[in-house]
């Protein structure tokens, strides 16, 4: 009756083992270490770097005990702090020779002494969230205004360059606020022609019908697609924010929309306030400008002679220095997408753009005088320019065309992503700054702690005075439970926040009243005079019922918090969930199993340790029977 098949108990034991391997990389603390990460856009972090920072350590006898190339960074792990701030100086040093034009980011960290067979099956710690590990927090405020007068801006340039292509008469066209209006003239045929062009060309503006009288064809952005503008510039913001924060060296950062025009930046880790707002706040701009290929501009490149005027001079990735015209052709405002692919002829990796009316007929234009000449993509990030591509003019381009070359997949992607977000859509301002100090963080970890481990504690010692041998079952199962909710949360890389521990802390009794559900269930049916062994077996199949509707409603609660909530909320609703599904699993499932091996094969079993049962002896009495 009380007996588990095989498959059960493998089950149990396949859970258990998943539990403690995936839990343990939490035990392990950390290491210091130092992290080379790339300091500029086009700077790449690869097992180049990583041979040359292992080359710079070892010559100077400070080996480290651990060197990887993860996540776009090089990681340097050492014993201690002495060391790890030796090496931190060297590498520097050798990687940037020039302070003042650092190409690389060397950042003191700590990261996990997890073995390397543990990371190998991903078996990695949680991350510590903002109150925990300390670090700084930003709230930023996007000005949408400017992101609309931007895309306004383009729309009146591409609806000029679309009117003269159509030989649609009009007097003149002008950005007024946030409307765009078509001076057209009392010509009838010249009103009707512009709103037909609006209407097939321009999907996203509509006529004001409140406007035209006078000649004038009034334009504004629907409301669909105003909205579509603003989500737009956000989720640009927040693509280029997080490419920012890859260089600061943070774990786990948390970018993300608060209301319609704020974005959050919690950067956990990092104390260095200032160098934090350098980055966020850091502009970058792309310019194409055609490459000077007339015999002084060649002799400059090779160092043969000086400059001409009218050029200037930059370098390429590899170091080879290219000497381009002043004049830009366009920069990156005209720019609309960027995405990498394949060449449908070659199969070689390419990267498709796509620019606005004015800059495809910009680059018609200039493409049309100086085919097979090379074109050089500039991007200017702190006020130095470097050449990310310089390709050669194929044919006749226009508003879309491809770079191609001899580039790998990779660096196709990454030249993409530079292009489509090298720059913020909108301006931002920090109306917001918190900095929380690594000691505040440690001494939240330390209360965290003790708060789940002294609750866990006392309800142990409450389930075994109350119900003896089936409150330490209980507590068993509520071990396993907790085992299980960090094994989880490991596993899914998910950041630990304070108010997370107190989910945690919450879990464990919401955890535990299963258990009392079913003890008193049991005991409940030993009263009515059932046989222990059907008293158990009924006392689990009846209380599950209640079970499950009381964790149910609890479930609901906490999914409604992960949907709608954010931040300190988010991060409570996620363990409350996980917590809640774990807790059905161990308090039922493997709490049954440890009763049917511990009772399940005593075929005469006459009594369970569960407490003490009050059993009805004769009209008026009551006797206790203590098993």
């Amino acid at each position: 009756m009380n007996r588990y098949p095989i498959w059960k108990y493998a089950i149990i034991l396949f859970t258990l083992v998943i539990g403690v391997l995936y839990t343990l990389p939490n035990f392990y603390g950390e290491a210091p270490a130092v992290q080379v990460t790339a300091g500029k856009a086009i700077t790449r972090i690869d097992a180049d770097t990583l041979a040359r920072v292992e080359g710079i350590l070892k010559q100077a006898g400070t080996p480290p005990n651990q060197l990887t190339l993860e996540g776009g960074s090089v990681w340097a792990r050492f014993d201690t702090t002495d060391v790890q701030l030796k090496a931190k100086d060297l590498v520097e040093k050798q990687l940037n020779p020039d302070p003042s034009d650092p190409g690389y980011i060397v950042a003191l960290n700590l990261v996990s002494r997890t073995p390397a067979w543990m990371q190998a099956i991903n078996a990695k710690p949680m991350y510590l969230g903002l109150d925990l590990r300390g670090g700084v927090h930003f709230l930023l405020q996007v000005d949408m205004r400017t992101a609309l007068t931007k895309n306004l801006d383009t729309q009146v340039s591409d609806l000029r360059v679309a009117l003269r292509d159509k030989n649609v008469r009009y007097g003149g066209i002008s950005r007024e606020g946030q409307t765009i209006e078509v001076r057209a003239g009392q010509d009838p045929a010249a009103l009707d022609a512009v709103r037909r062009l609006v209407q097939d060309k321009f999907p996203d503006l509509q006529v004001n019908q409140a406007a035209g009288g006078d000649g004038r064809v009034v334009l504004n952005y629907k409301p669909e697609a105003l909205r579509r503008v603003q989500d737009n510039a956000i989720k640009q913001n927040i693509t280029t924010l997080h490419n920012r924060v890859n260089e600061l060296g943070v774990a786990e950062p948390v970018i993300q929309q608060q209301g319609a025009d704020r974005v959050v930046v919690e950067l956990p880790g990092v104390q260095d306030v200032a160098k934090a707002k350098d980055i966020l706040g850091r502009t970058a701009t792309l310019e194409m400008r055609l490459v000077d290929d007339s015999a002084e501009g060649r002799a400059a490149a090779l160092g043969q002679g000086p400059v001409p005027f009218g050029d200037e001079k930059f370098l390429e990735r590899d170091g080879t220095p290219v000497v381009v015209k002043r004049q830009v052709i366009i920069s990156g405002d005209s720019l609309t997408d960027a995405q990498p692919g394949f060449d449908s002829q070659t199969q070689q990796p390419k990267v498709d753009l796509t620019v606005d009316a004015k800059g495809g007929r910009i680059m018609r234009d200039v493409s049309r005088e100086n085919l097979k000449k090379r074109m050089a993509i500039i991007l200017f990030e702190k006020g130095k320019g470097e050449v990310l591509t310089a390709p050669v003019i194929q044919a006749e381009l226009g508003t879309r065309f491809q770079i191609s070359g001899s580039m790998s997949v990779s660096e196709a992607n990454d030249l993409a992503l530079l292009l489509r977000a090298g720059s913020l859509a909108a301006p931002m301002e920090i109306i917001e700054e918190r900095t929380i100090g690594p000691s505040l963080g440690a001494d939240n970890i330390t209360k965290g702690f003790h708060s789940v481990m002294w609750g866990f504690v006392v309800i142990v010692i409450f389930m075994t005075l109350y119900y003896h041998l089936f409150g330490l079952f209980s507590s068993i199962s509520l071990s396993f439970n907790l085992l299980l909710l960090v094994a989880i949360l490991s596993m899914l890389q998910a950041t630990l926040t304070l108010p997370g521990m107190a989910a945690m802390a919450l879990t464990l009794g919401m955890a535990i009243d299963a258990n009392v559900l079913i003890n008193e269930r049991i005991r409940e049916e030993l009263r009515e005079g059932m046989s222990p062994q059907a008293a158990i077996h009924a006392g689990y199949d009846r209380a599950w019922a209640t079970i499950l509707d009381s964790n149910v409603t609890s479930l609901i609660a906490g999914l409604a918090l992960l949907a709608f909530g954010s931040g300190p909320v988010r991060g409570f609703a996620v363990v409350h969930v996980i917590g809640i599904l774990t807790s059905m699993f161990s308090a039922v499932f493997f709490s049954r199993g440890i009763v049917n091996l511990w009772y399940g094969r005593k075929k005469k079993l006459k009594t369970v340790s569960i407490g003490t049962v009050w059993k009805p002896k004769a009209k008026g009495e009551l006797v206790s029977d203590a098993g």
